[in-house]
């Protein structure tokens, strides 16, 4: 079978059982702050399992992109090195909220891996919770039993809690698990060696493949568990050592999943798969990598320097070091496996087909901006380890060696020396080498880092930011038992409600609370608009407290304020700011019609890949590789403006089912996860027609007025725009309209204002050259009074005075001057330049050469009275520092550093 025909019997064997096949969410979370990446195919179903909302189907099936990258789940060290650990990989799954539960599940994981992929039941163990008694937690009995109809029992494993029982983090729903493995030893082998040892000892051939998960607790924050309010199913097989499994290969690249890629590799790099470990090893990180980088980019995560975005550019420039390291791709070759895997996953995962061209061209871009860094930052590492190896050999090393009761020191220091954290800090800092890489060139040479001292040098600084973000968050405390939540905001902007739960949340060292509404008018931040601020009201409306903001977290709308009402039992009125509403709807409206505008203008290429929409201003993110020239600008301002004026009424569509509005030609976004049905905002059907969930204005006469404030690079083939709208638009017409109004005046209401400024501009450069001619010319005549300070000391012209000079440029010249005047000449000028201290030394080349004078160390020595630094060339060099004051003591100085004839 191909790796396409297994996913397909898999997803089509649990239809079969009734199971609704759901698309996969987007690797790249949004609306949960616990997580950065789907690292799990439950991820999407959390909310169901907490019991935050109702399952839209009892019995869910689907293949999850997930990637393990940070945190608690984190492969990235094994990647590549073993045969069965990736970044990105696919988690097939089947579900059930509330409806079957141990029995079911055990029964079809065993049809399905025996009867329909045909594995040969002496080669499978299960594994069940052998119990905990610290936790009060007794052994599976109930799987056990279960299992005894499939599997004899001594292919039944006792597993303790780190192995089967299953915790999402350390908050939130738990349980025990049934693990399922294959043996994929040579039959002699299996025969000589029970498999049941093997299992979980991390056995490159005896491998866990399945897990049934089966969701009993919720873990609180004490520690504590609590039963959920339902139990339910959560399996998930990893899909790359299935594949392995059924296409009986020893290394999961060996299968149809990698070879293309690995092959792609091979051919390019004129290396064979299979010819040497090293070579190997790299050609399986750039292909499991390139998996990884590519989706993520695709879902909308662009490469940064913090969060999700720096993990995704510490992957991606791991597979570079490798492809440059070991298969000397010196040029950048990692974009060129964009193509192959875009073919690979068309009719699976279809946006990284659609979006080839764009995630091809980040990833160019990261190659060339980081080859330009790597191979300094590997002379660096390098020179590095190659001079603390000299160190240790050292005449002290040497010594310790011969002393008998020392020798056993000196053999572990050779065999395993350390870098530095520090040094390990400053690759990543300046160079843009991730800790893990400096960990793998270590290992290369059998080195360690110092883990400790790279930590204390991070949290330097990270001290600041990391307690700025620090977020201590309560349990939930229940107060009416209802799990649904109702938005109401698109049609009112207050509505009567009640508090369904509430917590406590410390956060930068104030306290806040978290409340939950049954029903709100409050919009919750997601898809760039950010939450609604307003007020909570008691019944009698004598009393309320500040709605301060409004999130989003696993489909569940929290409303954030500094204090509790004081009976929280009551019934409330929940307002929303209007007024901050109806700026904000401006706005957001605005970026549709911009949208539609840039598609028109520049081409249907463009694609949203980001925005902000607040009451302020709106910031658009899209893809397009070039700058936007001012008439493109003004075109596209143009026809936003215009749509304004037609004033459009919003044609407004909810619970369209996702098939049908795509069908009807809407545009929607990559990186965005839609249900069953979704909502269609509509402004004149030949113009702007997407799928959104936020709020808008009625008529985009309401916009009033459009004008664009900025135009920029964000990233590789991302440009952003940032305007505004309404009154923030007409208070820039304004102020601009003074301004010229104020330049007018004062050029005495010339009409050709433009004209105007570029005469005093001319006049202007006119002058500056007059008065650097005259600098130059005072400069000239300066260097014969300069020859008077002229002392021989040692049969050296030694010339140390304060010069008054209005630029650098003009004392360089007067030194080159002196020079020409004066032979064997050891000259320092000070200057005070701007406030600021300068040091300037210039030598004759003979002093150079002969008595062994540099200029760049005698500066270095004399910027240390003016608490600065500087340096140069051998016979001339300068310095700048803070403290004037200590000029004086320069000039005193210069004749100590005269050398003796």
């Amino acid at each position: 079978m191909t790796a396409k025909e297994i996913r397909r019997a898999y997803l089509t064997f649990f239809e079969s059982k009734q199971h609704h096949i759901v698309s996969s969410a987007p690797i790249v979370v949004k609306n949960d702050p616990t997580l950065m990446f789907t690292n799990a195919g439950m991820n999407q179903f959390k909310d169901i399992f907490l019991g935050e909302a109702p399952a839209k189907y009892p019995r869910v099936t689907d293949t999850q992109r997930c990637l393990r990258v940070s945190g608690k789940h984190n492969d990235l060290e094994e990647v590549g090195i073993d045969t069965y650990h990736h970044t990105m990989f696919e988690m097939l799954g089947n579900w059930s909220f509330g409806d079957y539960f141990k029995k079911e599940a055990i029964a079809w994981s065993w049809e399905l891996l025996t009867e329909v992929y045909g594995i040969p039941q002496d080669k499978l163990y299960v594994s069940i919770f052998e119990g905990d008694e610290k936790e009060g937690l007794p052994r599976d009995t109930e799987a056990y039993e279960l299992w005894k109809q499939f599997v004899p029992e001594d292919r039944i494993i006792l597993g303790n809690k780190k192995d089967n029982f299953w915790e999402m983090g350390d908050m939130g729903p738990c349980g025990p698990c049934s693990e399922i493995h294959v043996d994929c030893r040579p039959d002699e082998e299996r025969a000589a060696v029970s498999g049941k040892e093997l299992v979980n000892a991390d056995h490159p051939q005896v491998i866990e493949i399945w897990n049934n998960v089966f969701m009993q607790f919720n873990r609180l924050k004490d520690g504590s568990l609590q039963p959920l309010p339902a139990q339910h199913v959560d399996t998930g097989m990893g899909f790359e050592r299935l594949v392995r499994v059924l296409q009986n290969k020893a290394s999961n690249y060996d299968t149809d999943v990698f070879q293309p890629l690995i092959q792609f590799i091979s051919q390019k790099a004129g290396i064979a798969y299979g010819a040497c470990e090293k070579t190997d090893i790299a050609m399986r990180v750039m292909a499991d990598h390139i998996r990884a980088i590519s989706f993520v980019i695709a879902d909308g995560q662009l490469p940064a320097n913090n969060k999700a975005g720096y993990v995704i550019r510490r992957i991606l420039r791991r597979a570079v070091r490798y492809a440059y390291t070991f298969l000397d791709l010196k040029d950048p070759f990692l974009n060129q496996l964009v193509p192959v895997l875009a073919e690979q996953f068309k009719g699976v995962f279809d946006e990284l087909f659609l979006q080839q061209d764009f995630v091809q061209k980040v990833v160019l871009e990261e190659e060339v901006s980081f080859l330009r860094t790597l191979a300094t930052g590997i002379q660096r590492f390098e020179n590095y380890t190659k001079k603390q190896g000299e160190l240790l050999m050292s005449d002290n090393a040497i010594e310790l060696e011969k002393s008998f009761e020392d020798a056993w020191v000196y053999s572990i220091l050779k065999d395993q020396m350390m870098i530095s954290g520090e040094f390990a800090f400053e690759l990543q800092d300046t160079y843009g080498f991730p800790i893990d890489l400096t960990e793998l060139m270590a290992r290369e040479k059998k080195w360690i880092v110092d883990m400790d001292g790279y930590h204390i040098s991070l949290e330097k600084q990270k001290l600041r930011s990391r307690a700025a973000t620090a977020i201590d968050t309560g349990d939930w405390i229940t107060v009416h038992p209802d799990p649904e939540t109702e938005f109401v905001g698109y049609d009112d902007l207050e509505i009567e409600t009640k508090i369904l739960k509430y917590r406590q949340v410390v956060s930068k060292g104030k306290e806040q609370f978290q409340i939950v509404l049954q029903k709100t008018p409050f919009y919750g931040e997601s898809g760039g608009q950010v939450g609604d601020t307003g007020r909570l009201e008691d019944h009698s409306r004598m009393f309320f407290v500040e709605i301060t903001d409004t999130k989003k977290e696993n489909g569940v709308i929290i409303h954030y304020t500094d204090t509790l009402p004081e009976d929280t039992d009551g019934q409330f009125w929940a307002v929303v700011d209007e007024d901050k509403r109806a700026q904000t709807n401006n706005n957001h409206s605005a970026t549709h019609l911009l949208h539609a505008a840039l598609k028109s203008v520049l081409g249907e290429h463009v694609n949203q890949k980001g925005s902000l929409v607040n009451p302020e201003y709106l910031r658009f993110d899209f893809s397009h590789f070039a700058k936007i020239t001012d008439s493109e600008l003004s075109a596209i301002e143009h026809i936003v403006n215009k749509k304004i004026r037609e004033n459009i009424l919003l044609k407004e569509q909810r619970l369209v089912p996702y098939a049908e509005a795509l069908s009807s030609g809407v545009t929607a976004l990559f990186g965005e996860k839609y249900g069953e049905v979704v909502r269609i905002i509509t402004f004149d059907d030949n113009y702007s027609k997407e799928l959104c969930g936020g709020t808008h204005v009625q008529a985009t006469g309401q916009i009033g007025f459009f004008k664009i404030i900025s135009e920029s690079a964000v990233a590789a083939g991302v440009r952003r725009i940032e305007a505004i709208t309404a009154d923030a638009a007409e208070a820039f017409v304004v102020n601009q309209t003074q301004e010229i109004n104020q330049l007018k005046a004062l050029f005495k209401g010339n009409k050709d204002l433009s004209g105007a400024v570029a005469a005093l501009i001319e006049e202007n450069a006119k002058l500056k050259k007059d008065a650097e001619k005259a600098v130059i010319e005072r400069s000239g005549n300066l260097k014969h009074e300069i020859v008077h300070h002229m002392k021989t000391i040692n049969g050296i012209n030694v010339i140390a005075v304060q010069v008054d000079l209005p630029n650098a440029d003009a004392v360089k010249n007067l030194a080159f001057s002196v020079k020409d005047l004066v032979d064997n000449l050891f000259l320092v000028f000070t200057t005070l330049i701007d406030d600021k201290p300068g040091i300037t030394v210039m030598l004759s080349e003979n002093l150079v050469t002969e008595r062994g004078l540099n200029a760049s160390n005698i500066v270095r020595e004399l910027a240390k009275d003016i608490q600065g630094g500087g340096g140069g060339q051998p016979f001339y060099a300068t310095a700048g520092g803070k403290n004037k004051d200590g000029l004086t003591k320069v000039l005193d100085k210069v004749t100590a550093l005269v050398p003796a004839e």
